[in-house]
């Protein structure tokens, strides 16, 4: 197997830490000048690019459980953008020292006249929220790091290829186990307590839903770039495009299922404690942002890639990605923003701050792309396809002398 590199643009490297320096001064001025506006968007953005890395490992680990061979040439795109959850880990834990802007559970007596919800005064207590937090945090890194250490050992040792292939399966089972618990804890701490007198079952569901699209999105977008760019030669086809469009199609609607599901249930209940979280979000300047997220995270998408032949088209790609990719971005913004603030508040202070963190994730992902062959050297599936499509005669031939 022939080891295809991304080479990384020095042009990139210097215009991302660029953009790094210029979020991370906003970030700290507006800690120093206007903290109630600042601390929010480093909660939306720092979950936002948290929830991206997050995803991409999940999206890495259900292909592995299903045993899906269509994604096997594209699996360093998932890990390179996995290798940021180190780096958004500490950046979520520093939201500690906001949590006085950011919680009002944190502020003494915050629940003394809600008897309706005083079990919350038990799970929301600070130790134990910092403590989910930093434990849910660290695993997840953790485990993506144990994932992106086998599939580089399938280079290093082709000989123990098959081995390393069903290690990289249960570490993908282990994630997925310790996501599901982790993760719904992590949306109730970091955005549902945001106003905790506010509950939904439904809520930890929902925000998985547009998390998981955001990281069909990244994925989908990076494949059709490098494509284009030709970096993946021949590794990737239309057929692996149209089972990416597929699952932006599909998951999308799931997202869109979900929304609908968790509105018209508190909707039609009309129970107080429930509506809440509604009444502010649609009325006032947020109802058009309101509307406006059903349309870019569902609308759209749903009639770009009803068709089969747009599911294959690298433009409508791109151009449904990007637009998902800030889809999520503006639901995270309705879900958070409205809980700390009267009114949209999106000026060049938060610019910077998205640019900032958007280069450093973009930063992270281009160097750990470098970093390994853009497909696996030694995978099983990878060398199997060969064989059937008449590129190796025998499996030994690609296989190093000893």
């Amino acid at each position: 197997m022939n080891a295809i590199r991304f080479t990384v643009w020095p042009l990139h490297r210097t215009g991302s830490w660029a953009l790094i320096l210029f979020g991370a001064s906003a970030a700290t001025y507006g800690l120093y000048a206007a903290p109630d506006r600042t601390w929010p968007n480093l909660l939306l953005n720092g979950f936002y690019f948290t929830s991206l890395a997050l995803s991409a490992a999940l999206f890495l680990a259900t292909q592995r459980l299903t045993g899906a061979r269509w994604s096997a040439s594209l699996r360093r795109i998932p890990e390179a953008f996995m290798m940021a959850l180190p780096v958004a880990a500490v950046l979520m834990m520093m939201l500690f020292f906001g949590r006085d802007i950011l919680y009002s559970w944190t502020h003494p007596g915050a629940f003394s006249n809600a008897p309706a919800i005083a079990g919350k005064a038990q799970y929301l207590r600070l130790p134990w929220v910092s403590g989910r937090s930093l434990i849910s945090l660290a695993a997840w890194a953790a485990l993506a790091g144990l994932m992106r250490k086998a599939s580089l050992d399938q280079d290093r040792d082709p000989r123990s290829s098959l081995i390393l292939h069903q290690r990289l399966t249960r570490y993908a089972i282990l994630f997925v186990v310790v996501f599901a618990v982790t993760f719904s804890m992590g949306a109730v701490d970091w955005i549902l307590s945001l106003n905790h007198d506010w509950f939904s079952t439904m809520f930890a569901v929902y925000v998985f839903a547009g998390t998981f699209v955001q990281g069909i999105a990244g994925v989908t977008l990076a494949t059709v770039v490098l494509k284009e760019r030709g970096v993946f030669g021949d590794l990737v086809n239309d057929n692996q495009l149209h089972d990416l469009g597929k699952m932006l199609f599909a998951f999308s609607t799931f997202w869109a299922y979900i929304w609908t599901c968790q509105y018209l249930l508190v909707w039609y209940a009309n129970i107080p404690e429930e509506v809440i979280h509604y009444v502010k979000r649609t009325n006032g300047p947020w109802l058009t942002l309101f509307a406006l997220n059903f349309v870019v995270n569902w609308v759209v998408p749903f009639a770009a890639l009803l068709s089969v032949r747009s599911k294959r088209d690298p433009r409508t790609l791109k151009s449904v990605s990007v637009l998902l990719l800030l889809g999520h971005w503006l639901d995270l913004y309705i879900l958070i923003v409205p809980s700390l603030s009267d009114s949209p508040r999106i000026g060049f202070p938060e610019l910077l701050i998205v640019a900032g963190y958007g280069a450093l994730f973009y930063l992270i992902f281009i160097r750990s792309l470098a970093a390994a062959p853009v497909a696996p050297l030694y995978d099983p599936i990878l060398l199997a396809d060969a064989i059937c499509s008449g590129i190796l005669a025998n499996p030994i031939h690609a296989l190093p002398p000893e």
